[in-house]
């Protein structure tokens, strides 16, 4: 199926599933739907199963979106817990259509309490409360993370899965490798009919090195991620600068905020240093997962030429846990951590020229081939060894996906079917079912407010900031990327009134700390600088605030 065709059905109203090879363009056709439903006003719950794959399509985790969190097992005691928060009460029943990107790494279990959710808070009996669910990914790659102990299979065998009649959008095209060669052996190995003619090029690939660019090193297993990052950091001559990760808040959230987070706790840098980005900061230019040296760095703070040659002097970032607009626990750091080497697991979902690949340990099903399928041509692949289980794939998969196939192909005939008329009505009626447009065709929606337009409504009526937060459901850190936005279009808006719990002393000394350096960027003083000098008792937030009010 191609991706014109996937579109088609999404736009019809079906549940789907979309599937392929990796490369294939899911996130994109998800994307492009995306753009589709907001473009007609609808309420979208755009979620992935990890915080990375999220970060691809712009959401969030359906584990927060949902409200589920980590928990196991949903009792109606939950249940009742849940449904008591009234921001889950105002996401969940205005929600027309779910989107769940790389469903193949949640277990069923977790999808099944995920429907009863829905179920509960739309108070319709109804798979989902009779929303349109989209799931995306490819059960072929790494599957669910499972912890020793823990029972859960494929998502494919959950009953919220079965009962929702998904059409089957296989995805048959290929964007990200134009090498057939490579391609043919990615598809093989996906399908576990590697050849030993197809072999034989993978192993010439053994100890094969790549000369025209840098490539990342991809291993198994985190040691081995961190030893040779500190080999290669060590190779370099400069003065090592080290960065502490700084926190505030109740010791165990602080410690689980560290845990959890991709940053790294003691950052270690030099200038020439290889390095990831871990946190999306759409206005300085990267995302989670964009690449880049460091061109200099000191107790001032840290500058990176991302590898599309652009520089940017990398703003501290905060990771927190916030409650009824409070924060309990903060963590600070610099958003960044070392990348001559990752681990597969991490690696997922991106495209890179050339990778030199470590399979030796590979002890998980579609490890190979979603640490192969990253790099775009086996000219790119260099491959430092293979161990007995690097190509290994899940014989329950194989079968499943096979199905999926056959389904797609069914389901194409049935699209191709319907006449251009047939088409267009229904879309009309899905359309007009979530409320989008009216009997007449034309939208009912007024056009909306961007997100910084309501939250400027919000300081005309004078709310503080954690009533701010609160009322958006976003962070006290979005807040402020808002508020810096309207004060750049409206510099007239009176906002001193958001300072006004803020202690005098303390404020002068934010100011003091971020005038000190006499820095200039952009029109604002830095604030890495200042955070440096204030130390950990001050938070990132507060010296937002009073730069943004200097």
């Amino acid at each position: 199926m191609t991706q014109g065709e996937a579109l088609e059905i999404l736009k019809l109203g079906h549940n789907a599933f979309i599937t392929g090879a990796a490369g294939s363009g899911k996130t994109h056709l998800i994307n492009e739907y995306i753009n589709y439903l907001k473009g007609h006003g609808v309420e979208v719950g755009i979620t992935a199963s990890t915080g990375i794959a999220a970060t691809h399509i712009g959401g969030t985790t359906i584990h927060a979106w949902t409200g589920l969190g980590v928990r196991d097992k949903l009792s109606p005691y939950d249940l009742e817990d849940l449904e008591a928060k009234p921001y889950l009460w105002k996401r969940l029943s205005k929600a027309e259509v779910l989107i769940i990107d790389e469903v193949s790494m949640l277990h069923d279990y977790r999808l099944d309490m995920i429907e009863a959710i829905l179920r509960s808070f739309k108070r319709i009996d109804e798979p989902f409360g009779g929303i349109q669910v989209i799931f995306c990914g490819d059960f072929c790659q790494l599957p669910p993370v499972t912890k020793a102990g823990e029972a859960g299979s494929f998502a494919y065998r959950a009953g919220a899965w079965q009962n929702l009649g998904l059409k089957i959008c296989y995805l048959e095209e290929q964007h990200r490798q134009q090498d057939k060669l490579y391609l043919s052996i990615l598809n093989a190995i996906r399908d576990n009919d590697l050849t030993p003619e197809l072999g034989e090029h993978l192993q010439e690939r053994l100890g094969k090195k790549i000369n025209s660019v840098v490539p990342t090193k991809l291993y198994t297993h985190n040691v081995d991620v961190d030893a040779e990052n500190e080999r290669e950091l060590a190779k370099i001559p400069s003065e090592v600068y080290s960065y502490n990760m700084a926190g505030h808040g109740g010791e165990k959230m602080v410690e689980n905020l560290k845990k959890g987070c991709l940053a790294s706790e003691n950052l270690r840098l030099k200038k020439g240093a290889r390095v990831m980005f871990v946190k999306n900061n759409n206005e300085e230019g990267y995302a989670n997962g964009t690449l880049g040296e460091v061109v200099s760095c000191d107790r001032n703070g840290i500058t990176v030429k991302t590898s599309k040659g652009k520089n940017i002097n990398v703003p501290l970032a905060n990771w927190r846990i916030e409650e009824d607009g409070k924060v309990k626990a903060e963590i600070t750091q610099y958003p960044l951590r070392l990348a001559w080497a990752i681990t597969v697991h991490k690696s997922q979902g991106l495209s890179l020229d050339a990778a030199e690949i470590d399979l030796t340990q590979a002890f998980e099903a579609g490890m190979g081939y979603v640490a192969l399928s990253r790099v775009r041509t086996l000219a790119g692949l260099s491959l430092k060894g293979l161990g007995p289980q690097a190509f290994r794939v899940n014989e329950d998969v194989l079968r499943a996906n096979d199905n999926f196939r056959e389904a797609s192909r069914r389901h194409t005939h049935e699209l191709s079917a319907l006449t251009k008329q047939e088409k267009e009505a229904k879309q009309k009626r899905f359309l007009a079912k979530i409320g989008a447009i009216g009997e007449d065709g034309k939208k009912t929606k007024a056009k909306k407010l961007t997100t910084v337009d309501k939250t400027k409504l919000l300081v005309e009526a004078g709310k503080t900031l954690h009533e701010m937060a609160r009322e958006r459901e976003l962070s006290i850190d979005t807040i402020l990327d808002h508020l810096e936005k309207i004060k750049e279009q409206n510099p007239d808006l009176p906002l001193q009134y958001l300072s006004q719990n803020m202690m005098v002393a303390r404020a002068k000394k934010i100011r003091a700390a971020l005038t000190k350096n006499g820095t200039i960027t952009g029109g604002k003083y830095l604030l890495g600088p200042a955070k440096n000098i204030l130390g950990a008792s001050f938070s990132y937030d507060e010296i937002r605030l009073v730069r943004l009010l200097m």
